[in-house]
């Protein structure tokens, strides 16, 4: 058995696939090429694959990340170009490389997500102006934002300042600003940029339709001890930061 991950992007109307969708659409594109992929054991077998931090539906992504087993090795760069020539428009393959970081997984091993936020700010449109909002939104003591528990399926408010490691006004482009967020995402800690956003615009007073604002994740950043190889995004030492 071997393991590997696929490097791609989403972007254009197939951001509004659901998680679901994109894993079938996968799974017939291995198919579809060949790819010998690997299936769980017992009565209702599954295939081995799961994408690393899945995105929310409306979400558009400069790199994404999809591991997955194979019953024998693979030549990464046919299939590379196989599965390119089967994706469908707005999805592209970057990479695909072998992974070899037992037993951890990618996933386990995210920390961290960078998100560019882009809000119509037509009426409103110095950057300068947001960039004030942003200094002030972080300056609480307290970032209170609503979270639907679990068990109960209430709304209720926490803190999520702890988990917003950083928030910085890029620039205005054709009438947008455009927010650059790092958000805590995987196991341990995990902020959902939809807080962020609620929270933003309602401490701002800026009612903006949701509709119209862009989410587009940049990229994952991943743990350290991830080997350098593979050409991820590590998170640097607190001290670099």
């Amino acid at each position: 058995m071997s393991r590997y991950f696929i490097e791609f992007s989403k972007q254009g109307y197939i951001k509004y696939i659901s998680h679901l969708d994109l894993q079938r659409l996968f799974k017939r594109s291995f198919r579809r090429v060949g790819i010998p992929i690997d299936y769980s054991e017992g009565y209702n077998p599954h295939p081995k694959m799961g994408f690393v931090q899945p995105l929310s539906l409306g979400y558009t992504t400069s790199q994404d990340y999809l591991e997955f087993h194979t019953k024998e090795p693979i030549r990464v760069d046919i299939m590379r170009s196989d599965l390119r020539d089967v994706m469908p428009q707005g999805i592209d393959i970057i990479n695909i490389k072998e992974l070899d970081i037992k037993p951890k997984s990618l996933a386990s091993c995210v920390v961290a997500a960078v998100y560019e936020i882009s809000l119509p700010m037509n009426y409103r449109s110095r950057s300068e102006d947001v960039e004030k909002l942003v200094n002030k939104y972080m300056s609480q003591d307290g970032i209170l934002a609503e979270k639907r528990e679990k068990k109960t399926k209430k709304m209720v408010e926490v803190d999520i300042k702890n988990k917003i490691q950083s928030i910085s006004v890029d620039k205005n482009i054709d009438g947008n600003i455009v927010l650059i967020m790092k958000l805590d995402a995987g196991s341990n800690s995990n902020l959902s940029p939809e807080q962020v956003i609620t929270s933003f615009t309602k401490f701002s007073q800026l009612y903006l339709p949701r509709e119209d604002i862009e989410v587009e994740r940049k990229y994952l950043i991943f743990d350290p001890c991830i080997p350098q190889t593979l050409g991820l995004h590590l998170q640097k030492p607190k001290k670099e930061e």
